[in-house]
């Protein structure tokens, strides 16, 4: 959180006045078409205070002095009055859906580069940035980002309404002008004292709304540990403790709105009956007519509404300040990683060379109320040599840096130390997204869109639905597929919860397959599977994958017995390398972790054969 808060030194009026600038220049056309229409709004609301005077002066005055009307003035003044009401309400017309298309727009480019910018970022960035800080991100710090554009057009339509208001006065009374002057820096005084007040507790409350996203999101996604332990009232008392504390925030942006709005809208009030004071003594003397007294007097009670708009901008821009700074900490954001100009060839099986690679995840302890940094070394000067077209199994106990192995392999993240070779590339001098057109991944943790099963294959690529089904038939997917309502076109629901885990790992599996990679690793890519069913699969994958390379990390006895070649790792070291039966020959620790996943499976197949057995023995009595 600490890296995307603002700079607390900084003046908040400056650097909002920063992204108002960047704002206005990427919507230059649609600002400029909202300026237009605050302007004729603030020219016809002053215009609507002369159109009194001269109603006064000329059909008003007459009238009672006659008593009587005609249908001349009466249609004269109605006619003064429709004209300036109309071309007020063109005004506020445009400007309001200008304004509104410059927000909409600004929120959509950012939360595209945004999410964009997640995207190009390396894992290793994202290790360090919780989920629900970026959701936060990309949602309500846009958001607060740019809504300082919707009370803007209008704040500068109320300047050009405070000149207009001037010169009128000016042409009318100067002394009746010098009310005036006087109160319009009363009303800049107190708008400028009202951000001040508001500046801190304003970006407090949105910091406080950005935590208030990141705690709910990891609710949501840990909902199903959160179940299972029975800890549903301490996360919501956790979700309670933040929301709390926003509440709070809030209250006091509100009570500080409070105190500013009466005084704010008082200052034009108080400045109305000065103007009447003035005026009856300046109409008394002679010097001045009723209707202009009237003219200016209804100005000042004009005044009082969209002179407010300044103070929503000055409330606005600490949340914008705050806002923008947690986005363009995103967009500043450079990882670790750097691209080159090389190719990988695009067809054969891939040959991978891993050469004393080295990996630590950066983290933080506590101690004695201080936070230290530390680096947990999770692989250790790591090399394999790969060869092209066999199938090579990584095994080794939980933690030993298996998956962090794969994901320097695919290059999710790089090596501290040695570099992956494919085919004689450094794969730090391959192009972006280089990798990821020859190498394809598949691991235990597997997501689905919420698309059909098609979509969820594919990814946007155009296939055949021949070629999807023979990908699926790898996966040994077909067969459930067909059974579906309506086949590859069924949708699988968010993170396809219609689907069982098994069936999430085969179209997972399916979408790896269909892009025909050089490389294909597999990080425990079957564990939710029957083994009978991993076997099919792992077949099939030898059998029609002659030009692919299989990496698989392997926990089960039938996938192991499969593989060419084994690794062995602990500690995220490579304690030996060979054949299945030429290490549980020489290497102590294989032999004692391959014979406790052999006693696992039989005791699994034990118990399956006892619970099919009293199936059947219920069967039998019923």
């Amino acid at each position: 959180m600490s890296t995307l808060l603002p700079n607390p030194t900084a003046s908040t009026l400056r650097r909002g006045l920063g992204i108002l600038a960047r704002g206005i220049r990427e919507q230059k056309r649609w600002f400029a078409l909202s300026v237009v229409g605050s302007a004729v709004y603030g020219v016809m609301t002053g215009g609507t205070a002369w159109v009194i005077g001269r109603v006064v002066e000329d059909t008003i005055a007459p009238a009672v002095a006659a008593r009587s009307v005609t249908t001349a003035q009466l249609t004269h003044a109605a006619l003064l009055l429709v004209a300036v009401v109309l071309l007020n309400v063109v005004g506020v017309i445009v400007r309001r859906v200008a304004a509104g298309i410059v927000v909409f727009n600004l929120g959509a480019i950012y939360r595209r580069r945004v999410t964009r910018q997640y995207l190009r970022l390396p894992l290793a960035w994202h290790h360090r940035h919780p989920s629900g800080q970026l959701l936060s991100n990309a949602n309500s710090d846009v958001e607060s980002a740019w809504n300082v554009f919707n009370p803007l057009p209008m704040a500068i339509g109320v300047v050009v309404m405070l000149v207009f208001a001037g010169v009128q006065m000016l042409v009318v009374d100067v002394f009746l002008a010098v009310v005036g002057f006087t109160v319009f820096p009363l009303l800049f005084l107190a708008n400028v004292a009202f951000q001040r007040r508001m500046s801190p507790k304003a970006t407090r409350a949105q910091q406080l709304r950005a935590e208030v996203s990141e705690v709910a999101h990891e609710s949501f996604e840990a909902g199903l540990i959160v179940k299972s332990l029975g800890r549903e009232d301490q996360e919501a008392d956790r979700f309670r403790v933040v929301t709390h504390h926003l509440r709070d925030a809030n209250i006091e942006v509100g009570r500080t709105r409070g105190s500013f709005d009466p005084v704010i809208e008082a200052i034009p009030q108080l400045g109305t009956l000065a103007v009447l004071l003035v005026g009856v003594w300046r109409v008394s003397t002679g010097n001045l007519s009723a209707a202009e007294v009237v003219q200016i007097a209804y100005l000042f009670s004009l005044l009082a509404f969209p002179v407010r708009s300044l103070g929503w901008v000055l409330a606005e821009l600490p949340r914008s300040v705050v806002g923008w700074e947690r986005v363009d900490a995103v967009l500043q954001a450079r990882g670790t990683m750097t691209y080159g100009d090389a190719q990988l060839p695009r067809t054969g099986a891939s040959h991978l060379l891993v050469e004393d690679v080295t990996y630590a995840y950066a983290g933080e302890t506590s101690d004695g109320g201080s936070r230290q940094r530390e680096r947990h070394v999770a692989i250790d000067h790591v090399t394999l040599d790969v060869r092209a077209g066999g199938t090579t199994a990584i095994v080794g106990p939980t933690g030993s840096g298996k998956s962090t192995l794969t994901n320097v392999i695919m290059r999710l993240v790089d090596p501290d130390t040695g570099a992956v070779v494919l085919d004689g590339v450094d794969l730090r001098t391959v192009r972006r997204g280089g990798v990821a057109e020859v190498a394809a991944l598949v691991s235990q943790q597997t997501f689905m869109f919420d698309d059909t099963v098609r979509g969820n294959v594919t990814l946007g690529l155009e296939l055949s639905d021949d070629e999807v089904w023979a990908a699926l038939r790898v996966a040994q997917g077909e067969e459930f597929v067909r059974a579906l309502g309506r086949g590859l076109d069924t949708r699988v629901g968010e993170r396809g919860t219609s689907l069982s885990g098994g069936q999430r790992q085969r179209v997972a599996l399916a979408r790896a397959v269909v892009r025909s990679p050089r490389l294909l690793v597999l990080d425990d890519a079957t564990s939710a599977v029957d083994p009978s069913v991993e076997q099919a699969i792992l077949a099939a994958l030898r059998t029609t994958s002659a030009g692919t390379t299989v990496l698989v990390v392997a926990y089960r006895m039938a996938t192991i017995g499969l593989a060419d070649d084994v690794v062995y790792v602990e500690e995220g070291r490579v304690v030996d390398h060979g054949t299945h039966d030429e290490l549980r020959a020489r290497c102590l620790g294989y032999e004692h972790l391959v014979s406790a996943y052999a006693r696992e499976a039989a005791e699994r197949a034990a118990v399956a054969a006892d619970e099919e057995r009293a199936a059947e023995r219920a069967g039998a009595e019923s």
